[in-house]
């Protein structure tokens, strides 16, 4: 009796002692398996991490709160929410401003050296300055690791020069965002004013010129084609309220570094082509054609004169549908706003500059901050994930694009995407709408886009807001800009020259101040030959020099 006892005993203990070791060897393996998984999601894009990571955000927002549904924020929305079931990761946001006040914000952050987690900034000066305060954390090998296969062609699409402006000592210090092609402004006019008038669509400038000076006479409370002081758009963003075309018309290229008639690089803004665009640029603003208070307009001033019925006419980009035209609709149902493609040239063709690669706006990550990859994985799981892979999991961020929520309810207020993205969207709706293609072949973007396309036309006197941005901007618009007469003047030159450093603010401030006298008649059109030897004077003329060596290597 006493030996079995004995027995049992032993067995116990053995249980016991083997439970014990297995119980701390499970432990370890989930000590082992913890730490794989944080270093999983730390080096891959789609890793998602075993603990919650909270990051500090410096937040743009837009007007009506980037049009999400009622309930949503800008730290939990259909974004937000999808980066935490995807990642893990959520946004606490440090700022949250609109435009102007955003930047603001932004240069107080970078002044004080007390910057969030992450933020987009929207000047390559901003991103200097940052670099050279030591603000910023080193992002390659956050690319190399946590930048999707996609992600990485994406910014191969745009060639070899996408990362110039954010590298530094042969580091990527920033996250650029892509431009991707997006043809000429069109110029968007009042249908409706114009059937009311017995107007045709317009061809040419003159055509335009004709139809805006019908508007003013109509109503004497309209105001013409609206702008404001920038009057042309750099290289990097889109030029929506702009003068661009009414340039074009004339050969003409402010603000950008193309080859004239001798095979030269010149400035576009001091040429003889921009000075006949001037001549008629003041003509314009004398009739009222032009819009007489431009220098005093803000977007949001511009927005409130379209949205209000008060102005029918200005330049703008295929996207013009949801932002302004989208409230305009909403305002009064009569608003028939459509695009038209116009000639700049006598050969019936359109021509137009391209433009930087990248848009001057760049996502940085605080210097020290623990996850500097996150920005690079928000950027995969968005731009690549979300589009291309999750096919059920997106019906959330689907339905913001059926309803044209703004992009600013994204954490990160850029976009990254294919150089032909626009015509690629295009041409596989369209090819959706004949029947060619099957919905299902589509990304979730387009195929989101393809559905608001097809429920417009099988219903337009009931179409939705977004179903009729969707095709006016996705299908009316592109398809213009798609025509074989569009034809582009290629910018040569986006990045700064040793000169340029010093001199460039003060020769910008010289051209806008000589380009607004001239146009509002402050002084005659010769001072513009004043301007050109004073442009070289005061370094243009090193800087010209500069960038042709640069461009010669």
């Amino acid at each position: 009796m006493k030996r079995l006892v004995s027995l049992l005993l032993i067995c116990t203990i053995l249980i016991i002692v083997v439970w014990g070791y297995a119980e701390s060897s499970d432990n370890g393996n989930v000590e082992e398996s913890k730490e794989q998984q944080w270093y999983s999601a730390s080096t891959t894009p789609y890793g998602k991490y075993p603990e919650k990571v909270t990051y500090t955000l410096g937040k743009e927002i837009a007007k009506n709160n980037s049009n999400m549904p009622e309930g949503d924020t800008y730290e939990d929305n259909a974004y937000t929410r999808y980066l935490l079931e995807k990642l893990n990761i959520q946004n606490v946001n440090a700022f949250e401003e609109m435009d102007d006040e955003y930047n603001t914000e932004v240069s107080m952050a970078i002044a004080m050296e007390d910057i969030p987690d992450i933020m987009v900034i929207n000047s390559h000066e901003d991103l200097m300055d940052l670099v050279n305060k030591g603000l910023v954390e080193d992002l390659t090998e956050s690319y190399e690791n946590c930048a999707s296969d996609a992600i990485k062609a994406i910014y191969d699409s745009y060639g070899e020069g996408i990362f110039d402006g954010v590298t530094f000592d042969g580091k990527i210090m920033a996250i650029p965002e892509t431009n991707i092609a997006e043809g000429p402004n069109l110029i968007w006019l009042r249908k409706d004013w114009m059937d009311e008038l017995e107007l045709e669509a317009p061809k040419t400038l003159e055509d335009v010129e004709y139809i805006v000076s019908k508007f003013l006479e109509a109503d004497s409370s309209r105001v013409g084609i609206v702008t404001y002081s920038e009057l042309c758009g750099e290289s990097g963003y889109s030029s929506q309220y702009l003068t661009d075309i009414i340039f074009a018309t004339f050969g003409a290229y402010p603000k950008q570094w193309i080859e004239n008639s001798d095979g030269e690089v010149v400035y576009g803004s001091v040429q003889p082509e921009a000075k006949e665009a001037l001549i008629h640029l003041h003509e314009l603003y004398e009739k009222g054609i032009l819009d007489r208070n431009f220098l005093f307009r803000s977007t949001n001033d511009i927005i409130q004169l379209i949205v209000s019925g008060k102005c029918g006419s200005f330049f703008g980009p295929w996207w013009s549908p949801n932002n302004p035209l989208m409230a305009a609709v909403q305002q009064s149902e009569k608003a028939d706003w459509q695009p038209y493609l116009i000639a700049t040239n006598d050969d019936g063709n359109t021509y137009y500059h391209s433009t930087n690669p990248t848009s001057y706006k760049y996502v940085v990550v605080r210097k020290g901050f623990e996850h500097p990859e996150i920005a690079w994985k928000i950027i995969s799981v968005l731009f690549d994930y979300a589009r291309y892979e999750d096919k059920e999991g997106t019906a959330e961020i689907a339905e913001y694009d059926k309803n044209a929520v703004d992009p600013t309810a994204r954490p990160l207020v850029i976009n990254v995407d294919y150089n032909n993205a626009l015509s690629r969207c295009y041409e596989n709706i369209q090819a959706v709408l004949s029947g060619e293609k099957d919905m299902g072949e589509l990304n979730e973007l387009e195929r989101s886009y393809a559905k608001q396309c097809v429920a417009y036309l099988d219903n337009r006197e009931n179409a939705t807001l977004g179903q009729w941005s969707a095709y006016v901007s996705r299908v009316e618009a592109c398809s213009l800009i798609a025509d074989e007469r569009v034809k582009v003047v290629n910018s040569l030159f986006f990045s700064e020259t040793q000169t340029m450093n010093t001199s460039w603010w003060q020769l910008k401030e010289l051209e806008n101040e000589t380009y607004l006298k001239i146009i509002t008649g402050k002084v005659d059109i010769d001072y513009f030959n004043e301007f050109v030897e004073q442009w070289n004077q005061q370094g243009g003329k090193i800087i010209t020099k500069e960038v042709r060596a640069i461009l010669m290597k």
